[in-house]
């Protein structure tokens, strides 16, 4: 048995279909059809279901898809890894999603670069979900995202939780209230959320906050990304719930105002391959910790 037979099943297990399952692997269909038939006869089980539509894994191929999971993701860790102990320069490729430029992470870029200046640092804008399959793809080394999605081959540590705010046009008459808003107050609203896909994503963190108190809102609108929502609360389409570090995001046509329910946070996530313990990576995290601690921004420390 080979890592091309675990490649192989998991893209059939996960696509349920043998013919996307070989469009995805770049092989035609009968020869992947033989790698799965000569992997049952080698286990001496069958995995999958295949008078079934969509394709069915057995009990035994729930088990080995699990663990066919965790092996390749073992995989891609060791050749990330080796290739960066190989290299006579280091680098530290990010991941982050638009909304962490608003805080913390520019500080946190500038003085790692300031300190650690042999470290080659590359940025790249991508949703947590991208994120996640970047670091397994050993595009990118560690990830700032928002979406606590679990997976076996990804170590995420909540770096902390940051408050939620309410974004609203300009002389709204919400803007006018003297104390912190309810999300019940907001029922009436045109609600924008970001981003439209993939997801699971911030927008669905915004929408649970609301489904969570049993509060169902008269109109959504999903859009692209964070500057598009921001764009129609300017220009009076709707309100949006975001990060309160985008305060820091000077405009004269969106106010901002405080949410007075407890709880309404949206955590951010450092998140990268689970055997990962590179040299860099340490000292990314501790930088963090340091620049929270000078901050007073509430936190909990964890450490590689």
């Amino acid at each position: 048995m080979e890592l091309r037979h675990l490649r192989y099943f998991v893209a059939v297990a996960e696509e349920k279909n043998f013919t996307r399952a070989a469009k995805r692997l770049f092989i035609a269909q009968p020869p992947l059809s033989r790698q799965m038939q000569q992997l049952e006869e080698e286990l001496g089980v069958s995995l999958i279901e295949r008078d079934s539509r969509p394709l069915r894994l057995t009990e035994a191929g729930r088990f080995f898809y699990s663990h066919a999971q965790q092996l390749l993701g073992e995989a891609a860790d060791l050749k990330s890894m080796t290739q960066r102990v190989g290299k006579i320069e280091r680098t530290l490729s990010i991941g982050f999603v638009a909304s962490t430029l608003y805080g913390m992470l520019p500080k946190i870029i500038r003085r790692f670069r300031s300190e650690y200046n042999a470290v080659e640092i590359s940025l790249h804008e991508m949703t947590t979900m991208e994120q996640i399959q970047a670091l397994k793809d050993g595009r990118i080394d560690v990830g700032f995202g928002r979406i606590r999605y679990e997976d076996s081959s990804i170590r995420r540590i909540v770096l902390r939780e940051e408050r939620l705010i309410v974004a609203l046009p300009v002389g709204h008459p919400l803007t006018e209230s003297a104390t912190p808003l309810s999300l019940k107050d907001l029922i009436h609203e045109t609600l924008i959320v970001f981003p439209k896909a993939p997801r699971p994503s911030f927008a669905d963190q915004v929408l649970a906050a609301f489904s969570d108190r049993a509060i169902h809102l008269e109109k959504i609108l999903e859009v692209r990304e964070l500057q598009i929502a921001v764009g129609l609360v300017a220009a009076g389409e709707g309100i949006a719930i975001v990060p309160a570090s985008l305060q820091g995001m000077k405009r004269n046509d969106v106010s901002y105002m405080e949410l007075g329910e407890k709880h309404t946070t949206s955590p951010i996530i450092f998140s990268v391959r689970m055997s990962d313990q590179s040299d860099e990576l340490r000292k990314l995290l501790r930088l963090i910790y340091d620049v929270y601690d000078a901050e007073n921004i509430p936190h909990v420390k964890e450490f590689l």
